[in-house]
């Protein structure tokens, strides 16, 4: 099949990984009626079609915390990328560099920072709050040596939510022998993936924390530290430690409620993504696109303000604009192109979003992305 859309690309991926590794980046928590409203939510949001308005100049380039992108896209931290594709964070992030997006590392990334780093452009370097603040301070001195302009401090996972994919599929709950046959099977049934990523992406450990759990055997060893040292005491206040040892740029992800965003501006961040980590947390909450304008309302002036999550085309990053987003982080989208075809995958999906997001710019009157604002939407609708 030759994907034409991101739907495309999610079925290549499921074709191409094993079970375990396609149900991780599908699925929600619990129920996954929030993994669901992002996408509904969005798709129910109206274009206001408008014609005869001379589009022969369109304009999609942003800037933002002093980066000039191509378009208002960004790829967002993905877990365990390098095992949908070998060594897959590097080659995401060079299909980004080449697309002239950033690319926002993992923490749970397979490839380090620094091996990241190496393939051409330094990334955005997303960090959770641990309890282990000294390695902590490890790893925010090690980005900022690798250059990355901008840190991306994910604040709503306190603890893992409960993804009941997860579970059936194998990938959390099971061990010892069990455990083990089960990944050998799933490996063995799918000799691309057992090819190109199990024999030939190795190491398989999360490069950026590998020094933190020396003698972890598999990934799931790295995931089980990662969850161990989610630190459930953390508050606004902490956000001063982090600034004592990074003085860039810094983007709170995981804000719903315009207090939390207020208080991210108090708290001294430069730029927020509205998100509920991709219908992966709290489930139940709402829609990251029906949540996007009373941010905006409260801090957009302020702070830089980006939309996470249920984008899967370039008309819904217009709509997403037009709600006062500076920009889109988009995750599933491109951990399908990497699972259905590495970087040449990646590259593909993201020119169908700009080409998406020109069609949608060219017939809603749009001449420049950073004019987008309501009047783009139907409101009849």
């Amino acid at each position: 099949m030759t994907p034409a859309s991101v739907s495309d690309y999610r079925e290549l991926a499921r074709r191409r990984l094993p079970k375990m590794f396609f149900e991780y980046i599908d699925g929600g928590s619990y129920a996954e009626v929030t993994l669901g409203r992002n996408v509904a939510d969005i798709e129910a949001l109206a274009l206001r079609q408008r014609v005869m308005r001379d589009m022969s100049q369109l304009d999609m380039s942003i800037e933002t915390l002093g980066q000039k992108l191509s378009m208002p896209l960004g790829l967002s931290p993905v877990g365990m990328a390098g095992m949908y594709g070998r060594r897959g964070e590097v080659q995401a992030a060079r299909a980004a560099a080449a697309a002239g997006v950033p690319f926002c590392l993992s923490t749970v990334g397979v490839c380090s920072v620094e091996e990241v780093a190496a393939s051409g452009t330094a990334p955005w370097f997303q960090l959770y709050m641990l309890k282990d603040r000294g390695y902590m301070a490890q790893l925010l001195a090690r980005a900022k040596a690798a250059g990355c302009p901008v840190l991306v401090f994910t604040v709503d996972l306190p603890l893992p939510g409960s993804r009941y994919r997860d579970v059936r599929s194998g990938f959390t709950g099971s061990s010892g022998i069990s455990g083990a046959m089960n990944t050998a099977w799933q490996g063995v049934t799918h000799p691309d993936w057992l090819w190109d990523v199990w024999l030939h992406g190795r190491p398989h450990s999360l490069g950026s924390v590998a020094g933190a759990v020396p003698k972890a055997g598999s990934v799931t060893d790295f995931l089980s530290w990662i969850a161990r040292n989610f630190d459930r005491s953390v508050t606004w206040a902490d956000l001063d430690w982090v600034r004592k040892t990074w003085d860039g740029p810094i983007v709170i992800k995981g804000i719903l409620d315009p207090e939390d965003a207020r208080d991210a501006r108090s708290a001294g961040a430069q730029g927020l993504v509205v998100s509920n980590h991709g219908g992966r947390q709290l489930d139940g909450v709402r829609s990251s696109i029906s949540a996007l304008p009373a941010v905006v309302d409260a801090v957009g002036g302020d702070l830089e303000v980006y939309l996470d999550g249920g984008v899967r085309s370039g008309l819904d990053v217009l709509k997403a604009l037009a709600l006062g987003a500076k920009a889109c982080f988009v995750g599933r989208a491109w951990a399908y192109a990497l699972g259905a075809g590495g970087e040449k995958m990646v590259a593909r999906m993201l020119g169908t979003l700009k080409s998406e997001l020109a069609t949608a710019m060219v017939l809603t009157g749009c001449h420049n992305a950073r004019d987008a604002d309501k009047s783009l939407l139907d409101a009849a609708l």
